[in-house]
């Protein structure tokens, strides 16, 4: 007679872990009792004295997460990024995972959360995937903060000479909240404030937040704030947090925020959890704090960059890597069979039924990542996530598939096994970080103008055909060059769904344009945001939020959190 296991969701599966105390994952990454900040019994700020007494050991190994273009299928990045790190300390090798933290957006919303699944987590996944130790909303305090104080000075003489048509400073909150794209603010009379337009961004949209993710130091910090455009005058010259005086006040509310949170796995892998860009509207990649602190306290780190390799690697590469000067030693690339059949042309409420045909129909999404990488010159391993209705003649296929290309392939079973389901993935990666073929370089010159920066990301990297400029962008890039913020990276803001700016075209189109509607200037992150087809930097919510289902049980525990 079989037992059937009945379903457990990641909820319950979290909730049933034993968790360690803090100090016990920090102790056994060698962390001083006075580097801990704990909050609470399991999870802890790690002080930015770590990096300081840690300087001159050599750096552990970077290993990059990323995937195809995502459906509502599923692809399990994070899950996969967690699963590995655990399978890493199953090898005996010493890894640390380097994640981003979850928005309440998505959380309140449809995506879900960002801790991972099943039996490859992070934990306390309650906390983490709601207010954890408060960073989002010292950002979003910052923020707004830093909005106030922009309209206090046009109420109090506009002593800058601020053009409040061309306030490009917006407000924010860490919500999918589409009412407050566009708002009217001052009305009611002159003790009110002046009237003018405004609108709120979500919170891993603002700029904060990218540069709170790129900051090296407390010092850095405070310097990328002040560079922060928030206006421009009546001569059209950029106004700064500089010229407001700001840049103090608000390096003071993000001092706490800027220590890394350490928290743990299901199996008791550390786990730095920090920052939360977005990679369809900003960067996407967790704190450069973060990842060089994991970096200095294991010989592995596994991190992971949002949606696909268009996106988050892309930026991870481009961005991330050139600025803080650190190199991913190898990149996984994680792909579902559900995932790979609904680029494929599968609707799905059919994923279910085996379908070979649309597999292979849909590989080339798989193929146009892998190219990418390619031409960053990092090795790669494909990383099969394995779900139950995948059937053995699917799996084969894939494998063949890679192994007919040269590719290396692993089936990863992390989210029902944990790290055992992610051995064979970790073994792999060594072996292709010994054969020493990296050779990884930025996609494009610093030095190119900002047309041929966007250029190349949209022909190398979507496989774009050409990139058209939309009135207002074209008059930008005039304008920027003339700033000198022409020799800056280029953060593209497009769909996730496609490799086109059209999120109904999956696979792998091809003839497509790249419509640049609109240009951001990110002085402070170090990056210009290119906008492109209908992206907005602040999400609706679905017709039915997941925070529909939520609640909170008699014994306080959440209820419907994923």
């Amino acid at each position: 007679m079989t037992t059937t296991v009945p379903f457990q969701s990641d909820i319950e599966i979290a909730q049933e872990a034993s968790m360690k105390r803090i100090h016990e994952i920090a102790s056994a990454l060698d962390i001083q009792e006075e580097e801990l900040e704990p909050y609470g019994h399991y999870k802890a700020k790690l002080s930015l004295s770590v990096l300081e007494r840690l300087q001159s050991k050599p750096d552990g190994k970077i290993i990059l997460v990323t995937a195809i273009n995502p459906t509502p299928a599923g692809e399990g990045k994070s899950t996969v990024t967690v699963g590995l790190g655990q399978a890493f300390h199953k090898i005996g090798k010493k890894a640390v995972i380097a994640l981003r933290e979850p928005s309440l957006g998505p959380t309140m919303g449809m995506k879900g959360g960002a801790a991972g699944g099943g039996y490859s987590q992070v934990v306390p996944m309650e906390d983490i995937n709601l207010h954890f130790t408060g960073d989002l909303h010292a950002i979003t305090t910052a923020n707004n903060a830093l909005a106030a104080l922009i309209d206090n000075h046009i109420q109090q003489g506009n002593e800058l000479g601020i053009d409040v048509r061309k306030i490009v400073w917006k407000r924010c909150v860490d919500l999918n909240d589409r009412a407050l794209r566009k708002v009217v603010i001052g009305l009611g009379g002159p003790m009110q404030g002046v009237p003018r337009e405004d609108g709120f961004d979500i919170t891993v949209a603002s700029e904060i937040m990218a540069v709170f993710c790129l900051a090296t130091d407390m010092a850095d910090l405070k310097q990328r704030l002040s560079r922060i455009v928030v206006a421009y005058d009546m001569q059209n010259k950029p106004v700064t947090v500089e010229a407001l005086g700001a840049a103090g006040a608000l390096t003071l509310l993000l001092k706490d925020a800027l220590k890394p949170n350490l928290v743990q796995t299901l199996e008791h892998t550390p786990a730095i959890i920090h920052g939360g860009p977005f990679a369809n509207i900003a960067h996407g990649c967790n704190s450069v704090i973060a990842t060089k602190m994991a970096a200095k306290l294991g010989d592995y780190v596994v991190t992971e960059a949002g949606f696909g390799a268009d996106l988050g690697a892309e930026k991870f590469l481009n961005i991330k890597a050139r600025t803080a000067g650190i190199k991913p030693e190898a990149v996984v690339i994680v792909a579902t069979i559900r995932a790979l059949k609904m680029h494929g042309g599968v609707a799905k409420d059919q994923l279910k039924e085996e379908n070979v045909e649309a597999l292979e129909n849909g590989m080339e999404n798989l193929q146009k990542h892998v190219e990418t990488l390619q031409a960053f010159g990092v090795p790669f391993v494909v990383a099969i996530n394995r779900f139950v209705t995948d059937t053995e003649a699917e799996v084969a296929f894939l494998e063949n598939w890679c192994a007919e290309r040269g590719y290396t392939v692993s089936l990863t079973e992390v989210w029902e096994k944990g790290g055992q389901g992610g051995v064979d993935l970790a073994e792999k990666l060594l072996q292709v970080i010994e054969q020493g073929t990296n050779t990884y370089a930025p996609l494009y010159d610093i030095e190119a103008s900002l047309e041929e920066k966007i250029r190349t990301i949209a022909q190398k990297v979507y496989g774009a055909k050409d990139v058209e400029f939309a009135p207002q962008a074209r008059k930008q890039l005039l304008q920027f060059a003339g700033e000198g913020w022409d020799k800056l990276p280029v953060c593209m803001a497009k769909t996730q769904y496609s490799l086109s700016d059209d999120p109904s075209k999956l696979g792998r189109p091809s003839d497509f344009v790249i419509t640049v509607r609109e240009l951001k200037p990110s002085i402070g992150a170090g990056f210009i945001v290119a906008l492109t087809g209908t992206m907005l930097t602040m999400p609706g919510l679905p017709k039915k939020p997941a925070a529909l289902n939520m609640d909170v049980a008699a014994d306080g525990k959440a209820v419907g959190l994923f």
